[in-house]
């Protein structure tokens, strides 16, 4: 891996709901053998390992998006370097978000949950957050059951290789960061809320999956079609046959070509700041 030029030497991983920071534990291994410096920071309250946090989810039941944003933003700003900035499907939400505060030299947004004004909701979307947004429920964790799991993270998968996924990787979401984003089109000032038009933005790939139940790649397609071309670069590109799970069989391919893009798009001005 060359940096000359102020080109990024640090690439920032950001977990999803429903995981954690060893999600990404193959594309961590995979960067850092390219010589990239790889930060995967959990959410505030998450540093823990996946069992503890399924012994005791108590620290998911404040957090906030704010909060988590807050706190990526202020391990983005202690870098020497702006870095490449990738998240997995809440933390596409997230690293939109970081962007539209001017940070990061690029972005990508893998199976990317989306922002205040995309309205897209499918069927299967909700089948998966609706355990989270029961009106008895206050902001609590919310687990999912293997079966739930399998629909949402793995379901290109046989049920036997997903429940192995699940005792790894699962966790309960944050309930009320759940909430934020499913009713961030009914509040004016959302904290997923980002301006489309904003000019001097870092470039941003979308990356969706073909057969995600999460985020459907014309969910993922729709995001990035708000975005302004001509204010800041952004582009889409679809990998078929591939469930929500970030390591799911063929992950290679998206880890390489999200990384290929980002350093081939970033921004000069950014990665020199």
């Amino acid at each position: 891996m060359s940096t000359s030029n102020g080109a990024p030497d640090t690439i920032v991983l950001v977990h999803g709901l429903w995981l954690t920071p060893r999600s990404w534990e193959r594309w961590i291994e995979r960067y850092q053998g390219l010589g990239y410096r790889v930060l995967a920071p959990a959410w505030p309250g998450m540093e823990v390992e996946v069992e503890a946090l399924n012994a005791d989810p108590s620290p998911l039941a404040a957090l906030t998006v704010e909060q988590i944003v807050d706190h990526y933003e202020s391990i983005i700003i202690d870098l020497e370097r702006p870095p490449i900035v990738i998240g997995h499907s809440f933390g596409g939400t997230f690293t939109q978000i970081l962007l539209d505060r001017g940070l990061g030299a690029a972005g990508v947004g893998v199976a990317s949950a989306t922002v205040k004004g995309v309205r897209d909701l499918p069927l299967s979307t909700i089948k998966v957050a609706s355990p989270a947004l029961s009106p008895f429920k206050k902001g609590e964790p919310v687990p999912l059951t293997a079966k739930e799991f399998h629909f949402a993270f793995a379901n290109t998968m046989t049920r036997e290789e997903s429940d192995a996924l699940y005792a790894r990787y699962a966790v309960p979401a944050a309930g009320g960061v759940l909430k934020e984003y499913a009713f961030a089109n009914f509040h004016r000032d959302a904290p997923t809320k980002v301006d489309f038009d904003r000019a001097g933005r870092a470039p941003l790939l979308f990356i969706g999956f073909g057969d995600d139940h999460v985020m459907p790649p014309k969910v993922v397609r729709h995001n990035e079609e708000r975005y302004d071309d001509a204010t800041s670069i952004t582009e889409f590109v679809e990998f078929p046959g591939r469930p929500h799970f970030p390591g799911a069989l063929g992950w290679e391919e998206v880890a390489d070509h999200a990384l290929a893009w980002a350093v081939s798009h970033a921004s000069p001005s950014m990665a020199s700041a």
